[in-house]
């Protein structure tokens, strides 16, 4: 080991047990629901990060703020008009608000969305892109109609209310990426190698898609997909490609809640919908 590594490993150790922290406040936050234990767990995490390295704790205080942003609202599925008014601002503020500090207060470019517009896919990136639907198509209706995770969404029986289930389905999705891959994610990165970083930010995004509705069985499915798309966008390097990844996973997502509470409107899947 060189001389370079002994001191690299023992500041990664250091550094790991305020970031275990921030994902336990997560955990706390969305899948106990106990705001007070999870905000002191955030605060004295961020707290202790400032004693190891400053721009470690800038980093984690971002990905704090965001996360008491989102969780000063409940996320469960929720698809009136007033709520998803409030969850927009609200998801927007906690991508915004991190990026805004981080460009202008900490004048740097941590934070950033790549879109790699123009540069080609390769062969195996797009045989993925065709397999996710595939993959969706054969698992989820499985997963939220055994599980009864369908339940944690709203009945949609009328045009409108499933028009909104679409639209609420794809923001949630692309807030998804650019939150958890293009701000946690990223930040993590500038820290710890790969495979940490994104075993810490899939602990994160599973805790936040637990309150959402993902539930009972379903972090077997949301725990490989958060390391899959974290993986991907190293890979990458393109938010357009995640998130288009990430949309059509959503797209089978919404087609099965609508119909698991729909028997016989979408007979397309290998699964009935419950009573169909």
């Amino acid at each position: 080991m060189t001389t370079v590594e002994n001191r690299t490993m023992p500041r990664v150790s250091l550094k790991l047990v305020p970031a275990l922290g921030v994902a336990a406040s997560a955990f706390l936050l969305f899948v106990v629901e106990s705001s007070l234990a999870g905000y002191i767990v955030l605060a004295v995490s961020i707290a202790w990060s400032a004693l190891i390295e400053r721009e470690y704790f800038r980093d984690l205080l971002l990905i704090g703020i965001g996360l008491t942003i989102v969780s000063s609202i409940s996320v469960a599925a929720d698809i009136s008009y007033p709520n998803m008014a409030l969850m927009g601002a609200v998801l927007t503020a906690s991508v915004a608000v991190p990026f805004l500090i981080d460009r202008f207060g900490y004048k740097r470019a941590a934070i950033r969305f790549p879109w790699r517009a123009g540069q080609p896919w390769t062969p195996l990136e797009r045989s993925y892109l065709f397999a996710v639907p595939l993959l969706g198509w054969l698992i989820l209706p499985f997963y939220f109609i055994t599980s009864g995770a369908y339940r944690n969404w709203p009945v949609v029986d009328h045009f409108d209310e499933i028009a909104r289930l679409f639209v609420g389905v794809n923001a949630v999705g692309t807030w998804d990426e650019l939150f958890f891959i293009c701000t946690v994610f990223a930040l993590l990165r500038r820290h710890f190698p790969l495979l940490l970083a994104n075993l810490l930010q899939a602990a994160i995004f599973v805790s936040f898609l637990w309150e959402l509705g993902y539930q009972s069985w379903g972090p077997l499915l949301t725990i490989p997909f958060a390391l899959l798309q974290g993986y991907i966008f190293t890979q990458t390097k393109s938010l357009t490609y995640v998130l288009i990844v990430h949309l059509l996973f959503d797209f089978i997502v919404w087609l099965v809640i609508v119909h698991a509470h729909n028997p016989g409107l979408l007979p397309i899947f290998l699964v009935p919908s419950p009573g169909g």
